[in-house]
């Protein structure tokens, strides 16, 4: 091919490219393979660990633009489980998530940074027991194969800054439950066509 006509070829291959409209992939997160869990500190000396299930939402990605991740997620709140009924009835209670009153937690992302190679910020607000506050999500390891997609969220609350205030003191001083909640989100999901 003629020098002249390639450099004609390459410029319309350009121009195609540039006019295409940016491709974007929606991903049905799947409660089966997703979860909220959360650490906390117990009696000043241990952690209680627990999660939710029945994670639901989507996620979508802009593949012109990879920080322009788009986040809304939805966490059963009656579904928590530390692996004490006794205890998973009283954080149900009034007490702290009232989850009769406030059956859901969600997340709807404002906006998103890259952070390295398949790692982000995202910021938006979580809203919990009838509270919402601005959190920032450092999701890592965003990876996708076979039409789906997988990827860690971790952040960190206080619990008191959402009204979830109910704590004990100790005789030998200190109090029953730690204020900072440790978040991790596993979640993996469908691409939607």
């Amino acid at each position: 091919m003629h020098r002249s006509a390639r450099r004609i070829a390459t410029w319309m291959a350009a121009a195609l490219l540039a006019a295409s409209p940016a491709a974007a992939s929606v991903w049905e997160l799947d409660p089966a393979h997703s979860a909220a869990q959360f650490s906390v500190t117990h009696m000043m000396v241990s952690t209680v660990r627990g999660q939710f299930q029945n994670v639901q939402g989507t996620v979508e990605m802009d593949d012109s633009n990879p920080a322009n991740v788009k986040v809304d997620a939805t966490i059963d709140a009656t579904t928590i489980d530390t692996r004490q009924p006794k205890r998973d009835a009283h954080l149900k209670s009034a007490d702290f998530f009232d989850v009769e009153k406030f059956p859901t937690i969600t997340f709807k992302s404002k906006k998103s940074t890259k952070a390295g190679d398949g790692n982000y910020k995202v910021t938006g607000d979580l809203t919990m027991h009838g509270v919402t506050k601005e959190v920032v999500l450092d999701v890592t390891g965003v990876k996708s194969a076979n039409g789906r997609m997988g990827a860690l969220a971790t952040t960190k609350v206080n619990r008191k800054d959402f009204g979830l205030n109910w704590n004990k003191t100790l005789e030998t001083g200190g109090v029953l439950v730690g204020d900072d909640v440790t978040v991790r989100l596993n979640v993996e999901g469908d691409v939607q066509e």
